[in-house]
This record gives C-alpha cells, structure tokens and sequence, in this order.
C-alpha cells in the first residue's frame, strides 16, 4: 500500500481555523483505542485524554469511528516510518526479515505489548461489520506480507536464503508469527522471551 505521508483531513466549517493540533490529538486517541479497544473505548474517555470537548470531537472527526479511521491512519504512517527505517539498513534480502521481525518483537513486551496492536484491535473489532475498516486493515495486513515475501525473494537472490525455501509459504508463516507476537504480547512478556522466539522464527529461512 502506497504511503502518502497525509493523513485523513478532519471535518471543520469552511473558514474557521482548527484550535488544536491534529496529530498531537491523533496520537492521544490512538493509546485510548489501543488500551481500551474501539467498542469499549467513549467519547468522554477520548474528550478527557486529547482535551477537547465531546463536541469538538463530533465537529473534527463526525463521530467516534471517524476519529478512529483517522487515528488509524497515523497509527499506520508512525509504525511504516520506523519499520521503513530499521529495514532500509539492511544489507541482505534475510536481513530485511529480520529487521522486520525484530520490529515486531520489539513492540510485543512491555508497556507497548500489552497495549497492543490498533490494526489488530481494528481487525477483531470492526473487520466483520464495518467495509471500511476491513478495507484498510486488509490493505495494510497485504502489504506487510508482501514485504516478507519481496525480503524472502531477495534473500534467495543475494544468496542470504537458500533456494529452496518457498517464498509464498514462508511469508505466510512469518506473517502469522508476526502477527501472533503482537498478540501474545498483550499478556505481558519479556524482552527475552519474546526475542529468542524471534530467533527460533528465523529458523524457517534456514
């Protein structure tokens, strides 16, 4: 999925100035949906952690989901800089999934385990009854995958991973046990767990 670097415009009247700042709002509304889930998380919970008032919340966003699609969004835009940044360095197509892996996991222990994952969250909650939420978490889920395998296919490549590893069916498995730690880690594991996990998943390129 291509990245822009925009981020949803939120709605306001035709010449009247925005009195806050989107991402600085986006970013607190994004640990209320990560902590809380989108059901479970209110309009007064958002009001008090972003500091604006339940009506400037329905005159920015239109209503509690706009406002999550758009804190979704920049979740995506943060996330993609920092994974972009950690596989840019990278020297071998088995680097690049280990880069990508090791940013998983660095995100599935601690305090940012335990939060959990909003595409996840977005996933379990809203995939089912909501088209366009699904729609963007498909997207995204597609192009994750599509990083693993494009990584896989440069490995056998670069001679990093050997030619009989199948692409297709690694990138899935490597998916799914990316996709697993973020879960996992909302039950609070450690750092050393979860990294020798890590290093038994790049057992699949061996």
């Amino acid at each position: 999925m291509p990245n822009t670097g925009r981020l949803p415009e939120p709605q306001r009247s035709a010449g009247r100035p925005r009195s806050f700042d989107v991402k600085e709002v986006l970013d607190k509304a994004i640990s209320v949906f990560t902590e809380r889930g989108y059901q479970a998380a209110s309009i007064s919970e958002l009001a008090a952690a972003t500091g604006l008032t339940a009506g400037s919340i329905y005159k920015a966003f239109g209503d509690k989901r706009g406002m999550f699609l758009a804190a979704m969004a920049r979740y995506k835009l943060l996330g993609n800089v920092r994974r972009d940044a950690g596989i840019a360095k990278a020297a071998t197509g088995r680097g690049r999934v280990r880069a990508l892996l090791d940013y998983y996991a660095e995100n599935s222990h601690g305090e940012s385990g335990i939060r959990g994952c909003l595409i996840i969250g977005a996933a379990v909650e809203l995939a089912l009854f909501d088209e366009d939420a699904a729609s963007k978490v498909s997207a995204h889920q597609q192009h994750t995958f599509q990083l693993i395998e494009t990584s896989i296919r440069e490995g056998r490549a670069d001679g990093s991973i050997g030619k009989h590893i199948d692409p297709d069916q690694s990138a899935r498995a490597m998916f799914c046990f990316m996709q697993g730690l973020r879960i996992a880690g909302k039950t609070g594991q450690d750092r050393d767990a979860v990294m020798a996990a890590a290093d038994a998943a790049m057992k699949i390129l061996d």
